[in-house]
């Protein structure tokens, strides 16, 4: 036992790195049974498509409206004290929730605030969240804590909590919200544990305004930052225009019938897992240039096979390397931000870049919508090809750069 720990968690990265991901996993299964649970919930108050669709559209609005404010929040105070605070309020939020859901006293517009509110509380939590890490660990090990925290999210948020929240809402409308919200304290009390460096902040705090712009200067002024930001984008748009169809492209192009998008999500989870276990070995056998380019050039070829196959289980090949993919170029891109951004500015820059992907992933998700009516079910992934193609080969020199951003500035962490 002490040598899988040992593994998965290694003693050089110190105690506060466990206690960090310990959080991070916990949490990550609270809000993956938060992901079935949610629609469910608005479903079971009403049948308008509109309302139902209006509820996940306000779980990712947050995203958009507060995005920078979480940002600039989470460079200005401590940050562990945050991210506790607000998953407290997360919980007694969802303790209202699920008592009002006991007695039956709940409309779907209660149920709509509260998944708004949750929301907006989530990406607070989330933009700090993402700040802890090139604090407590050094640069060299950056890379594996970020893979340890992506395998969190895959196995937690992705495959086992909304699975978990469909079961316990099965057994009674109020039981995921309550486990989420006895989850959410956990995580809390975890992250109480972890002890984090002194961090100078400055004696004068500028106007908020100030500081999102300053944040916004310091990405679009850092050339290499600046890059992989548009990068995110850019692929973000060609990705969300691809997916957007994905549920139509398994049951009209592969025959899958209703099991398809199933069978084609599982799959990508499937290639998720092995390319988060092996992430250690890539990084030790390949510079994180040459991860970066491989990994867009299996996205560009990704869009142009699923274009061309009419096969179920050559899709679902294909699937399984796209999901390897994703999740280490994912942990590989947070990692190479990291390194290359000033501690008290991770905050806003990683805010920046989280809007970034949720702004790309709805861009392209209309745009998909618009192609696919013109040209059918498999002209967005036409577009995701050439789109990837365009982006790739102007930003195909610039990665080496960009993979190495960091490397020649001042140690950041301090061991605790």
């Amino acid at each position: 036992m002490r040598g899988l720990v040992e593994a998965v968690l290694p003693a050089r990265m110190g105690t506060p790195f466990r206690w960090l991901v310990g959080s991070s996993w916990v949490g990550n299964l609270a809000d993956g049974i938060a992901i079935a649970a949610g629609p469910l919930l608005v479903a079971g108050q009403t049948q308008d498509p509109f309302l139902v669709a209006l509820g996940a559209l306000l779980q990712r609005l947050p995203w958009l409206l507060f995005g920078l404010h979480a940002g600039v929040l989470a460079d200005r105070v401590d940050r562990r004290r945050l991210v506790i605070a607000v998953d407290l309020a997360r919980a007694g939020v969802l303790v209202v929730l699920g008592a009002a859901l006991f007695t039956g006293d709940v409309g779907v517009a209660v149920v709509l605030t509260a998944l708004f509110v949750l929301g907006v509380a989530e990406v607070f939590v989330d933009t700090t969240t993402g700040t802890l890490l090139p604090m407590v660990v050094p640069r060299p090990d950056l890379g594996i804590g970020n893979a340890r925290l992506m395998a969190g999210a895959l196995t937690m948020n992705e495959m086992t909590g909304p699975a978990l929240g469909a079961a316990l809402f099965v057994a009674g409308t109020a039981w995921p919200f309550v486990t989420q919200a006895v989850l959410l304290t956990l995580g809390a009390l975890l992250l109480s544990r972890m002890r984090l460096p002194v961090r100078e902040r400055p004696a004068e705090r500028a106007h908020v305004r100030q500081d999102i712009v300053e944040g916004l200067r310091w990405t679009w002024g850092n050339a290499a930052v600046r890059t992989l930001t548009l990068a995110i984008v850019s692929f973000n748009v060609t990705y969300g225009a691809a997916w957007s169809v994905l549920v139509l492209y398994a049951d009209q192009r592969l025959d899958l019938g209703p099991v398809g998008f199933g069978l084609l999500s599982t799959a990508t989870a499937v290639g998720g897992i092995v390319g988060t276990s092996s992430y250690d070995w890539l990084e030790r056998h390949a510079g994180l240039a040459t991860l970066m380019r491989v990994g867009l050039v299996i996205e560009t070829l990704t869009h142009l096979a699923l274009a061309l196959t009419t096969t179920a289980w050559v899709a679902v090949l294909i699937m399984v390397v796209f999901g390897a993919h994703a999740f280490v170029w994912g942990t590989t891109s947070r990692t190479v931000r990291m390194r290359a951004v000033p501690l008290g500015l991770q905050g806003r820059v990683g805010s920046l870049y989280a809007m970034g992907v949720f702004g790309g992933i709805l861009l392209g998700q209309l745009v998909g919508g618009l192609v696919a009516r013109a040209w059918g079910v498999t002209g967005p992934f036409w577009f995701g090809f050439a789109g990837s193609a365009v982006i790739l080969a102007l930003i195909w020199r610039q990665l080496a750069h960009v993979a190495h951003a960091g490397d020649g500035t001042e140690e950041l962490v301090e061991r605790v």
